[in-house]
């Protein structure tokens, strides 16, 4: 199966500002609305809009792609719990919300963001939308940590 190289899953969540990293078959872009600090979104880059189509190769990719992505979580936010959302109710292709849970609040460059669903399900009607410097940040913090993971 051919991989697109940017789609519109990819584009309407910041493609290509927002991207910490891209393996062959995903991309990991940092969620503009941030329900926890350090939500992501992890988006087929596979021209699919079932999770069923994507390819072997794909889904034999995700493995490594989440274990990067927790890892450098971990470092980011200490998270106690993850949630992989998988909604695709207006955005056609192939994405999980990412979304790192834990108790209080967490601070990456002075940008502090509390789980205010904590410990219940994750309140996306409350997310916080950071200032374009403070996403840059963000990004740069998770692209650093993402190469050390």
């Amino acid at each position: 199966m051919s991989v697109s190289p940017a789609n519109s899953t990819m584009v309407k969540f910041g493609h290509p500002d927002t991207v910490i990293a891209e393996t062959e078959y995903w991309t990991v872009q940092l969620r503009p609305e941030q329900v926890t600090l350090g939500s992501l979104v992890l988006i087929s880059r596979e021209p699919v809009t079932a999770f069923g189509d994507v390819s072997p190769e794909g889904f034999a990719a995700l493995k490594p792609a989440v274990d990067r992505i927790e890892a450098m979580l971990r470092k980011a936010v200490d998270y106690q719990k993850i949630n992989y959302l998988m909604l695709m109710m207006v955005d056609p292709d192939v994405h999980f919300h990412v979304i790192p849970r834990y108790e209080g609040q967490r601070d990456i460059h002075g940008l502090a963001i509390s789980d205010v669903g904590w410990p219940g399900p994750p309140r996306l009607d409350q997310a916080v939308t950071p200032e374009r410097e403070k996403t840059r940040e963000l990004v740069d913090e998770f692209k650093r940590l993402w190469s050390e993971s």
